[in-house]
């Protein structure tokens, strides 16, 4: 009997060993990939010594300019590629448990686009990785248990959508993508400015919303979501805090993502920047 169950052991021990081995082999190879499109991504992006003045920002809304202003852009050398690291917790449903994510993210903002990488701890021995691209005004969400059993690989007017209205939530931690020519700010009242970004043949809209320092707290647009295998457009929300100084910008440091749904609101995503550069011409690591 102990034989058996010793044999039986050292099968599962094998069969560990394996799956460890053969995800860490699929992991390998998924950087890899995702190394090769961030190197394409920017391949092609013009660094040019371009300095914002404040006269730059007079076109924008005063509660816009003063959200510029507290972001110490004037002065500052007019952002064109950014990269950051993210540390953070998700989950998939309000049932589940948080999972701890390790992220890093590319941007370019001439040719507005992003490429995110995560690896998402699910479980002992366990982990998700993603890659969410926005680029070209198309967007991919590419999802792979242990690297290596593709669950979601997303396509479409749908992740399009979605991804830009990501992007434009996300210019707080390059502030100065607000002078870009393909948004259009209009305020709303002291405290509120509607952007309305288009590239591409997409359109969308997001408002942001100010504290009295100039501070942005909160980002709400309509966005589409997969909920029960369809995509429904749906308010999206994300709140944000603990501002802090990255090579001479403040920005948020933290955010909270929000679904909020006829049910409730469902928070999803809380992120924490730990690191972020501007304008490097080599910032993969």
């Amino acid at each position: 009997m102990l034989k058996i169950v010793l044999i039986i052991l050292c099968a599962i021990f094998s069969i560990i060993v394996l799956v460890i081995t053969v995800s860490s082999i699929a992991n390998f190879q998924f950087n890899k990939s995702v190394k090769k499109e961030i190197t394409e991504f920017l391949n092609f992006v013009e660094y040019k010594d371009e300095i914002i003045q404040k006269a730059d920002l007079e076109r924008l809304p005063p509660n816009v300019q003063k959200w510029m202003e507290y972001s110490q852009v004037i002065g500052k050398e007019r952002i064109k590629t950014a990269y950051l690291k993210q540390k953070a917790t998700m989950r998939l449903k309000a049932e589940q448990s948080w999972m701890p994510v390790e992220a890093e993210q590319y941007f370019k903002i001439d040719e507005p686009g992003f490429i995110w990488k995560a690896k998402i701890k699910a479980a002992p021995l366990v982990h998700i990785v993603g890659r969410d691209k926005y680029d070209q005004g198309q967007g991919n969400m590419l999802i792979k248990v242990l690297s290596l059993i593709t669950v979601a690989d997303s396509k479409g007017k749908e992740i399009d959508q979605g991804t830009l209205v990501r992007y434009l939530a996300e210019i707080v931690w390059f502030p100065s993508a607000a002078l870009s020519k393909y948004i259009i700010w209009e305020e709303i009242d002291a405290n509120s400015a509607k952007a309305t970004m288009s590239y591409k043949g997409v359109t969308a809209l997001g408002v942001f919303m100010f504290n009295e320092k100039g501070e942005v707290i909160n980002f709400i647009a309509e966005r589409y979501g997969e909920f029960d295998g369809k995509f429904v457009l749906e308010t999206w929300s994300v709140q944000m805090d603990d501002y802090k100084e990255f090579n001479g910008i403040r920005i948020p440091a933290k955010g909270e993502v929000i679904w909020k749904l006829k049910t409730g609101d469902f928070s999803w995503y809380h992120c924490e920047v730990t690191d972020i550069k501007y304008n490097k011409k080599d910032t993969y690591r």
